[in-house]
């Protein structure tokens, strides 16, 4: 009798600025559009409404929704308007550019939108890093006892390169066993692009109106 291994748990990935970004936008919304079917008038509440349901599944889709999870079996990238499972087999390359990106091993190419690439980040650590070697080369001195003590040693990576590297380092080592093997599957996101499409096509429709 066999048993089956457990599956492993998920590392999850997201990006805060994303999601506090998300918050605020959707309080902004709820705001002036509560505002607006309460004290609007004529067609304005519907029109509103219609704002709204457009307006909310979007927002979500692009800041509260993307994430990445990864454990020892596959990689599933949750974008905003699909869901990308990739086996550790089908991982080809993790990019990292003015995107994070993985490509499969037909060349298909998936955005990380839940790690997204900061350009200040990277020329953060970079200044870390130079002010960190100037200091090693001639120390720092502590006045009370006159005597040289190490600089405080730099980050050797921003926060989302060092995920990519965590991400490549797993998906080497794991990409040849057994329960990493499958297929890639794709799932379109309709229940963020339905309800967005709807909240379209009511506002078209009555503003058409007018």
């Amino acid at each position: 009798m066999t048993t089956s291994r457990p599956e492993s748990k998920d590392r999850i990935y997201r990006s805060p600025a994303g999601m506090a970004g998300g918050v605020l936008l959707l309080v902004i919304a709820g705001w002036l559009g509560i505002d607006a079917l309460i004290a609007g008038q004529g067609r304005t509440p519907w029109q509103a409404l219609a704002a709204l349901i457009l307006i909310v599944p979007l927002v979500c889709a692009f800041t509260l929704r993307p994430a990445v999870y990864a454990n020892e079996d596959r990689l599933r990238v949750r974008n905003p308007f699909r869901v990308i499972v990739l086996p550790w087999s089908k991982v080809a390359s993790l990019r990292s550019g003015y995107s994070n990106e993985v490509v499969d091993t037909s060349g298909t190419k998936y955005q990380l939108w839940a790690i997204p690439v900061s350009l200040r980040a990277r020329k953060k650590v970079a200044r870390q890093q130079a002010r960190g070697a100037t200091a090693d080369g001639r120390g720092s001195r502590t006045p009370a006892f006159g005597r040289t003590a190490p600089a405080p040693a730099a980050p050797s990576r921003a926060t989302t390169d060092q995920i990519m590297d965590d991400l490549r380092e797993l998906s080497e080592a794991r990409a040849s066993e057994e329960s990493a093997q499958g297929e890639v599957s794709v799932r379109w996101a309709y229940e963020v692009m339905v309800p967005a499409a709807a909240g379209a096509i009511l506002l078209a429709i009555l503003l058409a109106m007018g």
